[in-house]
């Protein structure tokens, strides 16, 4: 008995200790305090960042779609999957750090985050390294095994190439930012990529409508843009307060936190990549259908990253607020985390959604005014972009397991819910009712089914871990 009330009084401690230190310092306090509107202030820049990210993106398919034509514009929709297949492993480990980094910080673990922070830095650049030279190696063959038709093949693949030499700076921009969303700042994260995002814009502007560079514009415009937001990304850190002061000299990898990052985002890193695996699959049969059908289905889709962008971004809140409290020893407030994510998510999302139904033929307007691709990116807009709200099932109790330190589970069953049950659908359903439509219902299919699963899973997860906290 007097053991647990000294544990108990120690945690108290701990949770007071950390909260005078937070006190001073540009972070946001997340075990502490109103939860709704910290989460709020939270989300809403990381969602902002997502939505430009995905706007700068679009620039790309819209400049080369009004200014070029339907190949050029397929050329570069096609490789969407294939980019992510590349980049999404890598990534997946920013998860890692975000949650080793907030770990340590709920736990007022301070004096161990200067050595964290470098450890993430150095993973960065030379995963980054390594997303270059796999992805330059593989173009060629991932693009032929996904049937890529052989009038946007020499396109597709000389973008896809000067794409992968920004490699090492989309590792730095994306681990950079899960540092310092780690400690609640998702603001200098957004005022990066914006003005990495207007200079994007310009370049594709200056590149193919003066230049008529086409393809090779957009590309060297997106890899321009991504120097500059890592560059950003960089100066912020190495002019950061205390331990989150980043210097070039002092970078170096400590074993305990690479194996912590590999612990949360190998999985998370496997299954973005499986989960790209599946896309891949999925472009294929969109490529069985034309380039019209590429280019219709790449332009609907940025309106439901978008979508994503909104999920996305209270996950991520989710991610980084538990593993917070976690790290505090407070289950309760954990337990607060899930729930205002995910009701505010769903909510948030569904207004998204509603006005890009409303407008979907305006906005496609943006992108294209060919009626043959109009037809084929709005039966997109109409089957999957209208229940894409669904992924908040699985996107915040998946990242609620992750800030829980249990990184495996959310991976396998996204693997197998969004992944393997759409490889299914496509080799079973879609061979034998070969419709756009059709192929285009396998989304919805797999996210009713992930979210009932992955739902029942956190809720067995939960159970076990709090027992440990209780």
């Amino acid at each position: 008995m007097a053991t647990s009330r000294s544990q108990e009084e120690n945690k108290t401690t701990r949770r007071e200790s950390n909260r005078l230190t937070v006190k001073g310092r540009n972070e946001l306090d997340m075990t502490h305090g109103p939860l709704a509107g910290k989460i709020l202030l939270f989300a809403l820049p990381l969602l902002t960042t997502s939505v430009l990210q995905q706007l700068f993106n679009a620039a790309d398919i819209a400049v080369v779609g009004r200014f070029a034509d339907p190949k050029a514009m397929a050329a570069v929709g096609s490789n969407a999957s294939v980019i992510n297949l590349l980049v999404n492993f890598f990534v997946g480990l920013s998860v890692g750090a975000n949650v080793v980094i907030a770990n340590l910080i709920g736990a007022g673990r301070r004096d161990k985050i200067h050595d964290a922070v470098h450890t993430v830095i150095s993973v960065s650049l030379i995963t980054g390294i390594i997303s270059t030279v796999v992805g330059i190696t593989v173009a060629e063959p991932v693009l032929t095994l996904m049937g890529a038709p052989k009038e946007i093949m020499r396109l597709a693949l000389l973008y896809l190439r000067i794409y992968c030499t920004a490699g090492p700076f989309i590792m730095l921009y994306n681990f950079g930012s899960a540092i310092l969303r780690s400690k609640g700042d998702s603001r200098k994260p957004l005022i990066s990529l914006f003005l990495s995002g207007i200079i994007n814009v310009f370049l594709n502007l200056l590149l193919v409508i003066v230049f008529h560079l086409h393809v090779i514009g957009v590309a060297v415009a997106t890899v321009v843009s991504n120097i500059i937001g890592a560059g950003l990304i960089l100066y912020f850190l190495m002019h950061e307060e205390g331990e989150f002061r980043l210097s070039l000299r002092e970078l170096s990898i400590k074993p305990a936190y690479l194996k912590g990052m590999i612990k949360i985002g190998l999985p998370a890193g496997l299954q973005g990549m499986v989960f790209s695996l599946s896309n891949v699959v999925i472009q294929s049969t969109i490529n069985s259908f034309g380039a019209n059908a590429i280019a219709g289905s790449t332009a609907a889709q940025n309106l439901e990253f978008m979508s994503y962008c909104v999920v996305n971004a209270f996950a991520q809140a989710t991610v980084t607020f538990t593993s917070q409290n976690y790290g505090a020893g407070d289950w309760k407030r954990c337990d607060r985390v899930f729930r205002l994510s995910m009701l505010m998510g769903i909510g948030v999302d569904l207004c998204w959604i509603a006005v890009y139904l409303i407008f979907r033929v305006p906005f496609m307007h943006l992108f294209t005014t060919d009626e043959e691709v109009l037809r084929f990116a709005l039966i997109r807009i109409l089957h999957p972009g209208a229940t894409h709200f669904l992924i908040t099932s699985y996107e915040v109790s998946g990242g609620a397991m992750r800030g829980l330190n249990r990184s495996l589970v959310p991976a396998l069953i996204s693997i197998f819910g969004t992944c393997a049950f759409r490889m299914f659908w496509v080799f079973t359903v879609v061979r034998k009712y070969h419709t756009f439509a059709v192929l285009m219902d396998v989304y919805p299919a797999s996210w009713i089914f992930t979210g009932i699963v992955m739902l029942t899973a956190y809720f067995l997860v939960r159970k076990k871990v709090y027992a440990k906290l209780r």
